[in-house]
């Protein structure tokens, strides 16, 4: 896990890590115990600007569609290699991320700003499920990798890349932020028939005495299409 810097000041922009994820325990499905929290990295600057242009999500092409499995199809265990976002350009590498001796989720590297993670003792991105993958905010050598995440909207397209060669898209259902002391655990990490996938930031309020965003950005999504590569 990574540690939060003890300064009793900081300097105008410095960047210091905030807390590894902190999923309460929430027993979901197939017994998966998981843990909330921030995925981000604390400042005292102001936010940052949201983006000047956002390209529109665009489907698979036709003829990779052509070869699509249709809908209500699930897929078997493949890991997750790359998340992209086009309608807020993220185009990133996932690493697996396991729960620490804390019994915390430990998150992503801090300085690292392009890096997804994925809760590797969970169901992968098309299989039956909820997949988890988190994501920062804003890292110690600037935006992150989630930085406009709260701005995608219903609709949205996500494509995650797998490593049997697979590429399946998921659909956003919505796209909502919840407080940290009242995370809806049995909502977000419950147990699906169909494959479905959340995306995790932090966001809200920052507050410097505990150094930590007071609210989790969740996005909730469902797969609408797979296909090879």
């Amino acid at each position: 896990m990574v540690q939060e810097k003890q300064q009793s000041k900081e300097p105008p922009g410095t960047r210091s890590f905030g807390r590894a994820l902190l999923w309460p325990l929430a027993a979901v499905g197939l017994g998966l115990l998981l843990i909330h929290n921030s995925v981000g990295t604390p400042s005292d600057a102001k936010p940052l600007a949201g983006p000047v242009i956002a390209a529109p999500a665009s489907p698979p092409p036709a003829a990779a569609t052509a070869r699509a499995h249709g809908a209500g199809t699930t897929l078997p265990r493949a890991e997750p290699t790359r998340l992209i976002i086009r309608s807020i350009a993220v185009d990133a590498p996932f690493m697996p991320l396991s729960i620490g001796a804390s019994g915390r989720l430990d998150s992503p590297p801090p300085n690292d700003n392009n890096l997804v993670g994925w809760f590797r003792e969970g169901v992968t991105p098309g299989e039956p499920g909820a997949a988890i993958v988190a994501g920062h905010l804003d890292t110690k050598s600037g935006p992150g990798v989630f930085l406009y995440l709260g701005s995608v909207r219903p609709g949205t397209l996500v494509d995650v890349v797998r490593g049997d060669g697979s590429v399946v898209t998921f659909a956003v259902d919505s796209v909502e932020s919840f407080s940290k002391e009242n995370f809806p655990d049995d909502r977000v990490y419950k147990d699906t028939p169909d494959p479905q996938l959340r995306l995790i930031t932090c966001g809200g309020e920052y507050d410097k005495k505990a150094k930590d965003y007071k609210e989790n950005v969740v996005v909730f999504a469902h797969m609408v299409v797979a296909r090879q590569g």
